[in-house]
C-alpha cells in the first residue's frame, strides 16, 4: 500500500478540522484500535518474511509522521481557542473606574504583615519553605522530640482526622523537619503558614498563622539568634526595641528561651520600645541535637537556632487590633478600617499606613 497517499489524505483532512473533536475523529479513524494505520501494522504478520521488514519500516514511519501531524494541528487549534478566549474576556484597563470602586478593595492585615515579614527575612538571606496543612504525627510530634505523653497531643489541643488519616498541624515546625531532611547545611529559612488548635477567645482562634525560622550551620550560636531577632523586631515595629530573654522549655530546642520586648501600656494601648513593662512576643532556642539527628544532620558537626511567632499577634501589636477573632469575621467595615490600599508593597522599614 502506498503510505505516501495515506499521509497525504490525513494531512488534507486535518486542513478541514476546526475543533478538537474533529481532530479526535481523524485520530480514531487512522490510529484507533480499528483504524487504517493500526490495520496496516496488524497485517504485517500476514506478509512474507522477505516483505515484512521493508513494509514494517514504512508503516512505522507513516505512523510516526501521522501522529506528529495530528499533534501539531491539535496544538494549533488549542492555541487558537486560547487566543479567542483571551479576546472574549479582555478588559480595557483604560476605562474610567466606577465611582467609589477604587476605595472598596483592601489588603487584609494578615496578608500585609506576612509580606512584611518575608521582606525583612529575605533581606537577611533567609529563604522560604512551605509544607502541607494536614500532617502525620511523626512530622508534627515525634521528629520534633515531643513525647507521647506531652499535653499538646491531647484531643483538646489537636484536631485529629477520622480514620487515623493524620491531623491538622498545630505549628509550622513540621516544615522545618521536611526542609532539614531535604537540605544540606548550611541553610537558613522561614516557614510561614496556617496552623490549627482547639482554642477560641479574644487572643486565640482555632485557625491562626505562624512564622518560624531556622538557621543551621557549623558555627551557629545564640549570638546569631539574638542579632536576628533584634534586627527583625526593630525593623518590623519601626523603632528601637529592648529584648529580654527568659529561660523556658520547648521539646525541640535546648536551651529554650522566651523573648520579651520592653513596652508601655496606656489606657489599653501597648506601645513597643518604651516604658517599664514587658511583653512576650515569641519563643526560640538552639535546635535540639535529637531533632537534628532525626533529620539526618550530625549534631556533632552542625548546630542551629530556631524561633517562632504568631503572625496574627504581631499584626495586632503593630496595628492596634484589639480582638483576634475580628481577623476572620469578614466584616467589610473592619477591612475598610484596618486594610491596606492595594498595590502598596511593604518595605523593609515596615508596612505602609492603612
Amino acid at each position: 500500500m502506498d503510505t505516501n497517499n495515506i499521509k497525504h489524505e490525513v494531512i488534507e483532512s486535518l486542513k478541514t478540522a476546526r475543533t478538537a473533536g474533529d481532530i479526535e475523529e481523524i485520530r480514531i479513524r487512522e490510529m484507533g484500535k480499528n483504524g487504517r494505520i493500526s490495520g496496516l501494522l496488524k497485517s504485517l504478520g500476514e506478509l512474507p518474511p522477505e516483505e515484512r521488514k521493508t513494509a514494517g519500516k514504512q508503516y512505522n514511519i507513516l505512523k510516526t509522521e501521522v501522529e506528529k501531524a495530528i499533534e501539531e494541528h491539535a496544538a494549533a487549534i488549542r492555541l487558537e481557542a486560547r487566543n479567542a478566549e483571551i479576546l472574549r474576556n479582555k478588559v480595557d484597563i483604560s476605562l474610567p473606574v466606577t465611582a467609589g470602586a477604587a476605595s472598596r478593595g483592601r489588603i487584609h492585615p494578615l496578608s500585609e504583615v506576612g509580606d512584611e515579614l518575608l521582606a525583612i527575612f529575605a533581606s537577611m538571606g533567609f529563604g522560604v519553605e512551605q509544607g502541607p496543612d494536614i500532617e502525620s504525627e511523626y512530622y508534627n510530634f515525634e521528629a520534633l522530640n515531643i513525647a507521647d505523653s506531652h499535653p499538646a497531643r491531647d484531643m483538646h489541643d489537636t484536631f485529629y482526622l477520622p480514620g487515623n488519616k493524620g491531623l491538622l498541624r498545630t505549628h509550622t515546625s513540621p516544615v522545618q523537619i521536611r526542609a532539614m531532611e531535604r537540605l544540606e547545611p548550611p541553610f537558613r529559612f522561614v516557614a510561614p503558614g496556617r496552623t490549627y488548635r482547639r482554642d477560641s477567645d479574644q487572643t486565640h482562634t482555632p485557625m491562626f498563622h505562624q512564622v518560624e525560622g531556622m538557621a543551621v550551620g557549623p558555627d551557629i550560636h545564640l549570638g546569631h539568634l539574638k542579632w536576628t531577632l533584634q534586627h527583625f523586631l526593630e525593623t518590623f515595629f519601626e523603632t528601637e526595641v529592648e529584648l529580654r530573654f527568659r529561660p523556658s522549655y520547648f521539646p525541640f530546642t535546648e536551651p529554650s528561651l522566651e523573648v520579651d520586648v520592653r513596652c508601655e501600656r496606656v489606657e489599653g494601648e501597648i506601645r513597643i520600645g518604651t516604658g517599664t513593662d514587658w511583653l512576650e512576643v515569641l519563643g526560640c532556642g538552639m535546635v535540639h541535637p535529637k531533632v537534628l539527628g532525626n533529620c539526618g544532620i550530625n549534631p556533632d558537626t552542625f548546630q542551629g537556632f530556631a524561633f517562632g511567632a504568631g503572625i496574627d499577634r504581631l499584626a495586632m501589636l503593630k496595628y492596634g487590633i484589639p480582638d483576634l477573632r475580628s481577623f476572620f469575621d469578614g466584616d467589610v467595615r473592619w477591612i475598610q478600617h484596618y486594610g491596606f490600599v492595594p498595590l502598596h508593597a511593604p518595605t523593609l522599614e515596615g508596612g505602609l499606613a492603612p
